[in-house]
C-alpha cells in the first residue's frame, strides 16, 4: 500500500475534499495565522509547554522530527516547527534537474501563512479553537490516538508489512482533510512512528494540551550577564574599519552552522546571522541560500540570534565564545600589521572564492581561525547543510586521521606560493550556484589537473631551496590545542569527527594545509546547497574527490619517495585511471624527498607512530576506553572487540550502541563502529562491489560517537564476556539475529524508551556542551 494507484490517489483526493468541507462547516474555515502569536490555553489547567509538554517531545518525536530528514518535513523540535506544519515536497532528490526552493525553518519564512503559500499544512488545528475542533482538525493528536489503539507488537523484529523502516521509504504526508481515509488503509501507522507508544502519562499531556489549543508563550530572554556578552560579540563583529568588516563576514562564512554559547550558560545556544539591523534592534534576518551571497543592503549587521529549538546531535555544531578568543581574533585579525584596500562584493564568481574574496585577509589569521577549532571546522562538512549525506560521504573512507601542516610563516609563504601559481583554475561548484549541468565535473577535473601541475611547479621551486618536509612541519597543536589531531568515522549516509587519532591504523591519512581546508569548507558548507539540482550535487561529490586525493597525497610526501606509490597503489586498488591518472603518480604531486629520517622497513607504520608522538602533547583522550573508568578486567573484554578483523566486524550495524552496566557504579556507553572497508572510495557509484568486508574492522569508544545508532544493545557485567565472545564469533545475519535476541532493544521493545532516556541522561551528564537528541530513523530491524 506504500504506492498507491494513480485512482487510488484521485479517490483519496476526492475523499479529502468531501471531508474539508464537513470539517469548514463544523468548526469554520483555517486561520493560518492563529498560531503566530502566544496563544493562550482554550480550556483550564492546560499541561505547561515549557514544563511538561517540551520534554516529551524532545524524549519522544524530535528523534525523528528534526532537520531536512524529518518525515514530511514536520520539524518538531521548536514551537515554530511545530506550527509550520508539514508539506508533501521533498528536501532530499537524487534526480532534480532544477534547484527547488529553500524551506528552511526561521529562514524563508517568517509566518504560518507564508508557510501555507510554500506547499505546508498544519498538524494542529487552525480552524475554531474548541476542545473539540482541536481534536478532529488535528493531525498531531489524531495520529497520537491511533497510535493508541494500534500500538503494535511488544517484541521480535518489526514485521508488519504496512511499516517500512528504511530510509528511502516513500513518505505519506496527510492533513487532517485526509485522515480518515488513511487510518482506514493504514491503521497501524500512528506516532510514534515504527517505535513503542507513548505511555499513558505522556500521552495524557500531549493529547491535553493538543485538546487545550496548543497554548506557548516564549521562552523567556537571556539573562543580563549572557545579553551583555552577546553585545560584546556584536560590537567585536560590527567595528566600522574595513579590517573589521572584513575579519567579521570571514568569521560568519566560517560560522554561520554553528551553535554558539557561553560558559555561563551550557545548553543556551545561538546562531550568527546577517541582519539589515544593527546591535540594539531587533534582528532582521537576511535570508541568502549561501552565506556569501548578495544580502542586498548597503551594510551588512553581524548579530547573535538566541535558538529555541532543541539541540539534536546530527546537526550541533557547538563553538564557545569567551574572552580568550576574542583576544586571539583579535591579535590575528585587529592588531596584525596589514592594510585592507578596498572591500570585495558579492558577485558569484568573487564570493563563491575565499582565495578572492578574502585576499587581503592575512592567510596566516584565516588558518589560525580553521585551526583554532578544527573539530568544529570538519565537522561543519558532515554536519551543517545536511543531515542525509550518502552522495557526499562515500568520497571518503570509513576511518581515517586527519593532521595539519603548521601554521607558521614559513609554512603560510608555501601556501601562499601555491595559491597565486594556482589562482587561475582554483575555482569551486559553487559558482554556478545551485543548478549545475550534468557535465560540470569534467571542467573542474580538468581545473584541478592544472592546479595539481601548479602546485607541482611550486614544489621543485621549493626543492631548489632545499626545503623538505619534515615531522616539524605536521602542526602539533602549539602543545595545548587537542585539534592538532582528528579522526573522522564514516557510518554509511553519515559521519563522526572526534578528536584524537583513535584506532591502531586508519586506511588513510590527510595532512591539510590551508588551501584545501579552505576549499573542502566552501565545497561542502559554505557553498553546498541541500537544495539544488543532480549537477550541482554531482559536481560536489566529484570536486571532493580532488581534495580527498590531494590531502592524502599530502601525508605521503612524509614518507620516502620510494615508498608512496605502493601505499597509493593499496589506497585505490581498481581505481578508474580516466578520472584521477593524474593522481595516479605519487612522486609526481610533491617531487621532493622527505626529510625525516627512517629507522625501519615499514616507514608508513613508522611515521604513524612519528604522528601520535608528534600530537602526544595534545591527544584527547576522552574518547579511550580507559576514559570511561571501567574495571580492568572490563576494559580488557571491551578491548576484545576493537581488535576484531574481518566477518564478524563486518556484520555488525554501522554504528551501535552499549549500554554497559558494570557490578558497581553508574552504567556506560560504549559506541561500537564499524569500519567499512573499500578497494578505493573513487566512485559515487556501485560502491558495493568496491567493498571488502574480511577487511572490516570494528572499534570499541568510550560514550557516543554517531548520532544516529543502528543497533542498541544492553548487557549486565556477568555477561559481557559471552557478549563479546557472541560477537566475535559471527558468521551470519542469523547469528547478529540471536545476538539481538539476547541482547538487543528492538524497535518493538517495551524497554526501548526508559532505555532511551537512559542513554541521553548519561550522555548529557557525561558531555553536556556535545548533548543532542539521538535520531532513531536508522535504527535496523534485525
Amino acid at each position: 500500500m506504500r504506492k498507491l494507484s494513480p485512482l487510488l490517489f484521485v479517490f483519496l483526493a476526492a475523499c479529502a475534499t468531501a471531508i474539508g468541507i464537513r470539517l469548514d462547516d463544523r468548526f469554520g474555515s483555517a486561520d493560518p495565522g492563529r498560531f503566530d502569536q502566544p496563544v493562550l490555553p482554550v480550556v483550564a489547567h492546560a499541561p505547561d509547554y515549557w514544563r511538561e509538554v517540551r520534554p516529551v517531545l524532545d524524549q519522544r518525536c524530535v528523534s525523528c522530527h528534526a532537520c531536512y530528514d524529518a518525515p514530511c518535513q514536520l520539524n518538531l523540535s521548536s514551537y515554530a516547527g511545530i506550527t509550520r506544519g508539514a508539506t508533501t515536497l521533498p528536501v532530499y532528490s537524487a534526480s532534480r534537474l532544477l534547484a527547488a526552493e529553500p524551506t528552511r525553518l526561521g529562514v524563508d519564512a517568517q509566518t504560518n501563512q507564508q508557510w501555507r503559500e510554500k506547499g505546508f499544512f498544519p498538524v494542529l488545528n487552525e480552524r475554531q479553537p474548541s476542545p473539540e475542533a482541536n481534536r478532529e482538525a488535528g493531525v498531531m493528536y489524531r495520529l497520537l490516538a491511533l497510535k493508541q489503539q494500534h500500538p503494535g507488537p511488544t517484541s521480535g523484529p518489526l514485521a508488519d508489512p504496512d511499516i517500512d523502516t528504511s530510509l528511502d521509504r516513500s513518505a505519506t504526508c496527510v492533513p487532517a482533510e485526509g485522515l480518515p481515509t488513511y487510518q482506514h488503509l493504514h491503521p497501524t501507522r500512528g506516532m510514534p512512528f515504527g517505535l513503542p507508544a507513548l505511555n499513558r502519562q505522556e500521552h495524557d499531556i500531549l493529547s491535553r494540551w493538543l485538546e487545550a489549543g496548543a497554548p506557548y508563550q516564549p521562552a523567556p530572554p537571556p539573562p543580563a550577564h549572557i545579553t551583555q556578552q552577546v553585545a560584546d560579540w556584536e560590537s567585536f563583529l560590527n567595528g566600522n574599519d574595513d579590517k573589521s568588516r572584513l575579519m567579521a563576514r570571514y568569521i560568519y562564512e566560517h560560522w554561520f552552522a554553528g551553535q554558539l554559547w557561553f560558559a555561563e550558560a551550557p545548553g543556551q545556544y545561538f546562531d550568527l546571522v546577517r541582519s539589515r539591523t544593527p546591535p540594539g534592534q531587533p534582528i532582521d534576518l537576511i535570508a541568502t541560500r549561501r552565506p556569501y551571497d548578495d544580502p542586498g543592503v548597503e551594510r551588512v549587521w553581524y548579530r547573535l540570534q538566541s535558538r529555541e529549538a532543541t539541540p539534536v546531535a546530527k546537526t550541533l555544531l557547538p563553538l564557545r565564545l569567551d574572552a580568550a578568543r576574542m583576544a586571539r581574533l583579535k591579535s590575528w585579525f585587529i592588531n596584525a600589521d596589514y592594510r585592507i584596500t578596498q572591500l570585495p562584493g558579492y558577485d558569484p564568481e568573487t564570493a563563491a572564492n575565499p582565495f578572492i574574496s578574502f585576499r587581503e585577509l592575512p592567510l596566516l589569521a584565516r588558518y589560525r581561525l580553521m585551526l583554532d577549532d578544527a573539530q568544529f571546522i570538519i565537522g561543519g562538512f558532515m554536519k551543517g547543510p545536511v543531515c542525509r549525506g550518502q552522495v557526499a560521504l562515500n568520497v571518503i573512507n570509513d576511518q581515517f586521521w586527519v593532521v595539519f601542516v603548521s601554521p607558521n610563516e614559513k609554512g603560510a609563504r608555501a601556501m601562499q606560493m601555491m595559491i597565486d601559481a594556482a589562482a587561475p583554475v582554483m575555482r569551486l561548484p559553487a559558482e554556478k550556484e545551485s543548478s549545475t549541468g550534468p557535465l560540470a565535473w569534467a571542467e573542474y577535473a580538468l581545473m584541478e589537473r592544472k592546479y595539481t601541475q601548479a602546485r607541482a611547479a611550486v614544489v621543485k621551486q621549493l626543492r631548489q631551496q632545499h626545503v623538505q618536509p619534515t615531522l616539524n612541519d605536521v602542526w602539533n597543536g602549539d602543545g595545548q590545542n587537542p585539534n592538532a589531531a582528528l579522526t573522522v568515522l564514516r557510518h554509511f549516509d553519515s559521519a563522526s569527527v572526534v578528536r584524537g587519532l583513535a584506532g591502531d591504523q586508519p586506511q588513510t591519512t590527510f595532512l591539510m594545509g590551508y588551501p584545501v581546508l579552505e576549499r573542502m569548507h566552501y565545497l561542502l558548507l559554505a557553498g553546498f546547497d541541500v537544495y539544488g539540482n543532480f549537477g550541482h550535487q554531482l559536481a560536489t561529490r566529484t570536486y571532493m574527490d580532488f581534495l580527498r586525493m590531494e590531502s592524502e597525497m599530502n601525508f605521503l610526501a612524509l614518507l620516502p619517495m620510494k615508498d608512496r606509490q605502493g601505499i597509493l597503489n593499496q589506497w585505490y586498488r581498481g581505481r578508474n585511471e580516466p578520472l584521477n591518472r593524474y593522481f595516479a603518480d605519487a612522486s609526481a604531486h610533491f617531487p621532493q624527498e622527505t626529510g625525516i629520517r627512517y629507522r625501519s622497513q615499514n616507514t608508513l607504520n613508522e611515521l604513524y607512530q612519528l604522528l601520535r608522538e608528534r600530537t602526544g602533547q595534545v591527544r584527547d583522550r576522552s574518547r579511550e576506553l580507559a576514559a570511561s573508568g571501567l574495571p580492568a578486567a572490563d576494559l580488557a573484554q571491551l578491548e576484545r572487540l576493537s581488535a576484531l578483523r574481518g566477518i564478524p566486524a563486518s556484520l555488525m550495524p554501522e554504528d551501535s550502541l552499549l549500554l554497559y552496566r558494570p557490578t558497581n557504579g553508574p552504567a556506560k556507553l560504549i559506541a561500537l563502529v564499524r569500519n567499512s572497508a573499500h578497494s578505493n572510495v573513487a566512485s559515487m557509484f556501485n560502491e558495493e562491489n568496491r567493498r571488502r568486508p574480511r577487511e572490516d574492522t570494528l572499534l570499541a569508544m568510550n560514550g557516543i560517537v554517531g548520532a544516529y545508532p543502528n543497533a542498541i544493545f544492553t548487557v549486565n557485567a556477568p555477561e559481557l564476556a559471552n557478549f563479546v565472545d557472541r560477537v566475535s564469533q559471527l558468521q551470519t545475519e542469523a547469528d547478529l539475529g540471536e545476538l539481538s535476541n539476547r541482547y538487543g532493544i528492538r524497535r518493538t521493545d517495551p524497554r526501548f524508551w526508559p532505555i532511551s532516556d537512559e542513554i541521553h541522561a548519561l550522555s548529557k551528564a557525561s558531555r553536556p556542551t556535545e548533548y543532542g537528541v539521538l535520531d532513531y530513523s536508522r535504527l535496523e530491524n534485525h
